[in-house]
């Protein structure tokens, strides 16, 4: 496919229905959708710190009748209002509903109109990811699809001129859809948008329970979105690869469902919104601490897949060491810690480094999960609720102390974590546990009674050590 072959225009296909075919009557439809108190906090915030406000690098938005979804896709798109002068073009990518395909669709349009006027496309960028594997051209794949059609209205609204780059996602793997949109990430003036209800037809409480843990997985960039959690799947998981990539992160800007705005609570659909922030400086600049973003949403990623091979029924879960770089291969211990519902569901650590990171934080996960004494194995009902925290530990060393009061006067408060070895007896707590117990006293006397001993005892022989640890989740 060349440019002089591409030609035409796609007509739309769901005006009338799936929002009004009037030009009016859709531009006023819109404007109730973005129009509320949040956007003008958000405006005000920035005229009062004289900043301009920031607008999204990608967002995640649905795609049902404007009736049902609009309220939600609104949420969203007055973020990108901030940017309608700056954003000169928009990579759509919507899962595929009448057309089964491998890879992924271009048309060979060159114009896509709506009841509010026509969006020229960027032919010329198409023509260059038509050269990568799994992209090609198929205008059935565009003909009648509701999921792309209907952000084009929001788009036309919040932005002034740009160009539209449409590639509807058919069967294909996230990996590739990552490298599509790294392709025209770092173009600056590219919104991304990724299309994408989320579960379809339960019960308005059930779906509610199911949504939400949909979204608590998209913020943790779980790539392994299925289509029974969000249609749009195969794109999402395809931004969230690549998110965890750059070290970048998702902010949940709604979730409802239908049962919330116009339908029948017995059976509804639900959708969520989520933007991404990236300025170009921020997204170069690591946190503070040895490990960057990049590298905790890897390591937080790969304790999830760990966890979640046996509950898928795979005997062992292969970790290729190959794959990851020679600072997450250095040996060091970690904690991985399971909370459920804001409570402790599990936490194995190692104290010493004794094997990659990357193998230590597989096999703390799986431990935390499946092995912690104090907690039946955890279920794949459970692992979808559950937050993962990974702390890292500095090697522990002696503390000289000569008293308990000593101790007392030399522990830091959120700083040191403490080993107790008294008699063949042994326990640590973590710096993050402080947080509980605030006070060096509380910290030692049940750090004492978690190992078996007196709490408020001492011994000749007590050897104490402590260490610090970089924590993240």
């Amino acid at each position: 496919m060349t440019l002089d072959d591409m030609n035409g225009i796609r007509e739309p296909a769901v005006a009338g229905t799936f929002y009004p075919n009037d030009p009016v009557a859709l531009s006023s439809m819109i404007d109730t959708y973005l129009e509320s108190d949040e956007s003008s906090a958000i405006n005000s915030a920035a005229s009062a710190t004289n900043q301009p406000s920031q607008w999204p690098k990608a967002i995640i938005a649905p795609h049902a009748g404007y009736i049902y979804s609009g309220l939600t896709a609104g949420k969203v798109y007055q973020r990108v209002a901030a940017g309608h002068d700056e954003i000169r073009r928009v990579v759509l990518l919507p899962p595929s509903h009448r057309v089964g395909f491998r890879g992924m669709a271009l048309p060979t349009d060159t114009v896509f109109r709506t009841p509010l006027g026509d969006i020229p496309l960027d032919v010329a960028t198409m023509e260059q990811l038509a050269k990568q594997p799994a992209v090609g051209y198929l205008d059935q794949a565009h003909a009648q699809e509701h999921s792309l059609e209907v952000h084009l209205p929001f788009l036309q609204q919040v932005l002034d001129d740009f160009t539209l780059i449409p590639v509807v996602v058919g069967d294909v793997n996230k990996e590739a859809v990552a490298s599509l949109l790294a392709s025209v990430w770092d173009d600056k003036e590219t919104l991304i948008v990724i299309s994408s209800d989320l579960s379809h037809f339960h019960d308005y409480n059930e779906a509610r329970a199911l949504d939400d843990a949909t979204s608590r997985k998209i913020t943790a960039l779980d790539a392994n979105l299925s289509g029974e959690e969000a249609c749009g799947c195969r794109p999402v998981n395809g931004l969230l690869h690549l998110l965890r990539e750059k070290g970048l992160k998702l902010e949940t800007i709604d979730v409802r469902n239908s049962g919330d705005t116009a339908g029948d609570r017995s059976r509804v659909v639900g959708y969520g919104a989520w933007q991404v922030v990236a300025p170009a400086a921020e997204a170069e600049t690591p946190p503070p601490g040895e490990w960057t973003l990049a590298e905790r949403q890897t390591l937080l990623q790969l304790a999830r897949d760990a966890i979640r091979s046996p509950l898928s029924g795979e005997q062992n879960f292969n970790l290729n060491l190959q794959l990851f770089t020679d600072h997450l291969k250095e040996e060091r211990a970690c904690f991985v810690t399971l909370n459920l519902h804001g409570r402790l569901r599990g936490c194995i650590g190692s104290l010493n480094a004794h094997r990659p990171l990357v193998v230590d934080v597989a096999h703390n996960a799986q431990e935390a999960a499946f092995k912690d004494p104090r907690f039946p194995r955890l279920t794949l009902e459970e692992f979808h609720d559950t937050e993962l925290h990974i702390s890292i530990l500095t090697e522990p060393r002696p503390l000289a102390v000569e008293s308990r009061e000593d101790l007392l006067k030399q522990l830091r408060p959120g700083i040191d974590g403490l080993i107790i070895m008294e008699n063949g007896r042994q326990a640590t707590y973590l710096p993050s546990v402080w947080e509980q117990l605030p006070t060096p006293a509380q910290f030692v006397t049940e750090l004492r009674r978690k190992a078996g001993l007196p709490g408020d005892g001492w011994d000749t022989s007590t050897r104490v050590m402590i260490y610090q640890t970089e924590e993240f989740s």
